[in-house]
């Protein structure tokens, strides 16, 4: 997805928000540096979650902090803990479990915090969790998803945040009792509330999957060249690639892979919303195949 005007404001306040949470007072120097490198970047012609990366690296070099978001992560992740047992009842008296398993597993990508357009706390979530649920899915190719996964032998499925990944067990669970293999996929390095590998162990994904590779860099969603011997390994294997949340939609939605790729989110922001053709506030299940 290319760069446009809203973005510009919506990664200031993710700076302001993160440089916060380092609390070593370095606002001000982190949200200038940042504004001076968005405005040499900002362009119409280039993915907006490519420029978000090289803004967030300077930032968080500024800040002098390779995790500002870690408390919270541990926080997000206790709070969706709690909401487990109560998603999983959901899934086990549906007549579609695998259905209502990639229902459950969207409603935890509000857990998207500092950008003013979803949450800014963990604690945030239990007070919309039932809401969350019984809103359904607004752009839904569920079907599609269904045929990729069963005329698969693996299927990469790319995290996005921290809590939000409880929730991704269930469908996980799901996936892998149709016998399928599944192979997580983590980012390389700490940036915002983004699942890297320490973080899916501390929740236990690595007993879940079969087994975890990352994207290989600081990135927001899937950088421009995979480098990741792991990633691209399991690229050549997969059938499917599930990805969850806007990072991965913004940095995949307009390159050709060799594999399809399903987009798993909630339409938190106006540019990403026009670019499905859906509502602010829409739950989405969009399938991307390259090869028809």
């Amino acid at each position: 997805m290319k760069c446009c005007a809203d973005c510009g404001p919506c990664l200031m306040k993710r700076i302001l928000f993160q440089a916060r949470l380092a609390g070593n007072g370095t606002e001000f120097a982190a949200v200038k540096n940042a504004m001076g490198l968005y405005s040499e970047l900002m362009s119409e012609d280039i993915c907006s979650a490519d420029i978000a990366s090289k803004v967030h690296a300077l930032a968080y070099r500024t800040m002098g902090c390779e995790d500002p978001y870690l408390q919270m992560k541990i926080d997000a992740d206790k709070v969706a803990e709690e909401y487990l047992a109560e998603a999983e009842r959901f899934v086990d008296s549906a007549e579609d479990r695998f259905s209502a398993a990639v229902r459950v597993c969207i409603i935890g990508n509000i857990m998207d915090f500092g950008s003013g357009i979803a949450i800014d706390s963990p604690d945030d979530f239990g007070k919309m969790f039932d809401d969350l649920l019984e809103q359904g899915i607004g752009f839904d190719q569920i079907e599609e998803l269904r045929k990729l996964v069963e005329s698969s032998d693996t299927v990469l499925y790319a995290f996005d945040n921290c809590g939000e990944d409880v929730f991704d067990k269930i469908l996980i669970r799901e996936i892998r009792s149709m016998g399928k293999r599944v192979v997580g996929v983590v980012r390389g390095k700490a940036i915002l509330n983004d699942v890297t590998y320490e973080d899916a162990v501390r929740v236990g994904l690595d007993k879940e999957l079969d087994r975890i590779v990352s994207t290989g860099d600081f990135a927001i969603g899937f950088p421009e060249n995979i480098k990741d011997d792991g990633l691209n390994e399991e690229l050549s294997k997969a059938g499917v690639l599930i990805t969850k949340g806007m990072a991965n939609y913004e940095s995949l939605s307009d390159y050709t892979l060799s594999v399809p790729v399903v987009f798993l989110l909630r339409a938190k922001c106006a540019p990403v919303a026009r670019s499905i053709g859906v509502p602010v506030g829409t739950n989405v299940v969009k399938v991307k195949d390259w090869r028809i």
